[in-house]
């Protein structure tokens, strides 16, 4: 039995808007995320320390952890808690991409590739642009999946290139 249609492979391709992160990369945050992943690298909090990258910067891919809700936007639970056809998974929608038609089927982690360009620095605001790679189905021994690639770019406002993200998302 396919899950795959036609209308979600149409998605294929589809690019968000580049948008920017709610908040520039904050010492503050950056001294949090970086005792979360236990690196005390001193560029992370001393310009000098950091002044090869052209001052004191956030780890690797910090990036891809910048882009949550700011406060005051809406709350897509709450938004969609009386349509009857939404089951709570809004995958590709935090990058900015439409919600595929792939309602009530269950959500998987399938891995992430991240190549990494540069160094994000203190006070810098990051956008992030994503797009639908591909979305293709495969069959295996507990049935159907469907395999959701998602490409996004982290760039700079000076449109540097940080990193490129390569998130694989199964459905089930």
């Amino acid at each position: 039995m396919a899950l795959l249609t036609e209308e979600a492979r149409a998605f294929i391709g589809t690019e968000s808007e580049p948008f920017f992160a709610c908040d520039a990369v904050e010492p503050g945050a950056v001294r949090r995320y970086a005792q979360a992943i236990m690196d005390p690298d001193p560029a992370y909090a001393d310009a000098a320390a950091g002044a090869r990258y052209g001052g004191a910067v956030a780890p690797p891919i910090y990036p891809t952890f910048m882009f949550r809700t700011p406060f005051g936007a809406p709350d897509t639970m709450t938004e969609r808690a009386d349509d009857p056809d939404y089951d709570g998974i809004v995958m590709g929608v935090g990058s900015g991409l439409p919600e595929l038609p792939l309602h009530g089927l269950a959500l998987l982690n399938g891995g992430a590739e991240i190549e990494f360009f540069a160094y994000a620095r203190h006070g810098e605001r990051v956008l992030q642009k994503s797009r639908y790679a591909d979305i293709y189905e495969r069959e295996t021994k507990s049935g159907p999946m469907i395999f959701v690639i998602i490409e996004t770019e982290f760039t700079t406002e000076a449109g540097q290139l940080l990193l490129r993200a390569r998130k694989t998302i199964i459905r089930r």
